[in-house]
């Protein structure tokens, strides 16, 4: 799995806790925050947020590990996700998820070297009367086909 890199300031990170420094119940806006900034939840950090909310390190991780929109590496600005689901999977989606990986040189799961992008597999998108589709953050693409992942995919290239 290739890891992409980010560069985070441990002083900003403590600032961040200050602010809700001793206050257990707000460990979850806390790691909300701290992930705004930064685009995610530096692991190096945990120990400073357990120190700064009376916690142990143990207890902030499984906060993290619960909430599956929590991450402790970094993303892309943007996020892929192809769908997984029956009418999707019937339609071709496994072709396009290869043809997305292709593209992105990612895995599912992982995120580009240079943070541009983020790809993952969803279960169901809920449209699938356009099914084949994928999502790139907010905006869904329905009826894809290998012609039309170039397009969306090169389209973005050109534009970031």
């Amino acid at each position: 799995m290739r890891e992409a890199k980010a560069v985070v300031d441990p002083a900003r990170v403590e600032a961040i806790i200050a602010e809700y420094q001793h206050q257990r119940w707000a460990l979850v806006p806390l790691l909300q925050r701290i992930q705004q900034e930064f685009g995610f939840i530096p692991p190096d950090s945990i120990g400073l947020i357990a120190r700064g909310m009376k916690l142990f390190p143990a207890q902030v991780q499984a906060v993290i590990s619960f909430y599956a929109q929590l991450y402790t590496a970094p993303r892309g600005k943007n996020t892929v996700r192809v769908c997984r689901g029956t009418a999707c999977h019937v339609r071709g989606g496994k072709t396009i998820l290869k043809l997305v990986k292709q593209h992105l040189g990612i895995d599912e799961g992982e995120t580009t070297p240079d943070l541009e992008y983020t790809l993952e597999t969803v279960a169901c998108i809920g449209v699938c009367a356009i099914a084949p589709n994928m999502v790139i953050n907010d905006v869904t693409y329905g009826r894809m086909n290998p012609k039309k992942v170039s397009q969306v995919l090169g389209q973005r290239d050109k534009t970031s």
